[in-house]
């Protein structure tokens, strides 16, 4: 900078060290990617693990059936129970390996994102829980639900899981209502499923959504404690959060927000 023509010119130059912000964000990227090849691993094993496993388990539930069939009549009153009690465990087992290879394929197999029409969805689980709804005397009121860009599949993973849900953990003696509805809000929609059951203690909201998770005992309610993971993991995928809130006794309001169109319809996370 000068301020005259025969006056010397003055260049100001500011210098930065950014080495260290730079290894920052180089260990932060790096930290990423080796948490991103660390969940591609666990999602790997689960589904080799799954696979390899279920063969084992059919053969102890086939031939613990021959068993049943064959000699059940004459065991006595031990060795009955005893058999009982093999074949629920395989049964117990064999959901668990269902439910694992699930969790597995919720970002190993998957379909590109495409125009889905929630409702259409809705109606079709509806009828696969049919026999569910009829058996608890309860119903599945069903509000406006939107279209957005989503795996079709998952979404249809998703809702089974959360109207199951809500059908399974009804209070005794009341036939369960369960509400599904949603409100628009621009770029996100926000979906809520809401039932007249048995609800959970608020502080456990923080881990509800955690694989194996049971808040209630398996011998009043079964399932694997995977459902609700599979849930999370589906949500996130789509860029999307969900929580549950309740209060013990009352409840259980689930809410899903989900981005209305995808930047990308081959988005995978």
């Amino acid at each position: 900078m000068s301020q005259g023509p025969n006056l010397p010119r003055i260049i100001l130059l500011a210098i930065e060290d950014i080495t260290a912000r730079r290894f920052t964000e180089w260990r932060l990227a790096e930290q990423h990617r080796e948490l991103e090849r660390s969940n591609a691993a666990l999602d790997e094993f689960a589904s080799v693990a799954s696979h390899d496993l279920q063969e084992p388990v059919r053969k102890i539930l086939s031939f613990g059936d021959l068993l049943n069939t064959s000699a059940g009549p004459t065991l006595d009153g031990a060795a009955r129970e005893y058999l009982a009690r093999m074949l629920g465990a395989a049964a117990r087992m064999r959901t668990l390996i269902s439910d694992l290879l699930l969790y597995s394929q919720v970002t190993t197999r998957v379909q590109p994102f495409a125009r889905t029409d929630l409702a259409r969805v809705a109606r079709e689980v509806i009828a696969d829980l049919e026999a569910s709804i009829a058996e608890s005397g309860g119903r599945v009121e069903v509000g406006e639900l939107p279209v957005i860009d989503a795996d079709a599949l998952q979404m249809r993973q998703l809702l089974q899981n959360l109207l199951g849900n809500a059908l399974k953990y009804r209070q005794k003696d009341t036939p369960p209502v369960v509400r599904l509805g949603c409100s628009n809000g621009g770029q996100h929609c926000t979906i809520t499923v809401s039932d007249n059951g048995i609800g959970f203690n608020e502080k456990h909201a923080s881990k509800i959504f955690r694989m194996f998770v049971r808040l209630h005992g398996r011998a009043e309610y079964e399932g694997s404690g995977i459902g609700l993971a599979i849930c999370r993991k589906i949500v996130e995928r789509h860029g999307g959060t969900i929580v549950a809130t309740s209060a013990a006794g009352a409840k259980a309001i689930f809410t899903v927000t989900l981005p209305v169109t995808q930047a990308t319809q081959g988005f995978v996370s």
